[in-house]
């Protein structure tokens, strides 16, 4: 599985198919952005089964609802969700940072490599 330029969704939509991307035993290659709830492909997806590319950026952010007129509303239920998900090297990173908040914070670079390998071409060109 291939992630790129993935702004995220509902909270469910990407457990489920994360999910079956670790039954799967398929590798996912990360390749560009993958904001909000894309980001729980580190949650769910064994650590092993995920390389990153130098284009790979993972946006955090608290969790929201669209309210009245579809105005954000933070949903406490939504980000604790997310943070039981988040394995706790991830976690870590997210606190140093001041923890998860309506403003996105973004992992990439050497930052990101120090976590997770970067992708061989012959893991991603595929």
């Amino acid at each position: 599985m291939r992630i790129s330029d993935d702004v995220g969704g509902r909270i469910g939509a990407y457990v489920d198919q994360y999910s079956e991307v670790r039954n799967s035993g398929e590798r996912v290659v990360i390749d560009g952005a993958c904001l909000s709830a894309c980001t729980l492909v580190l949650g769910i997806v064994p650590r092993n089964r995920i390389c990153v590319t130098r284009r790979a950026m993972l946006g955090f952010h608290a969790a929201w609802m669209p309210g009245p007129q579809g105005k954000p509303i933070p949903s406490a239920v939504g980000t604790q969700a997310l943070w039981d998900l988040y394995p706790q090297h991830v976690r870590r990173w997210i606190n140093s940072r001041g923890g998860l908040s309506s403003k996105m914070m973004f992992l990439r670079g050497s930052e990101l490599t120090a976590m997770y390998p970067e992708c061989r071409s012959d893991d991603w060109i595929r």
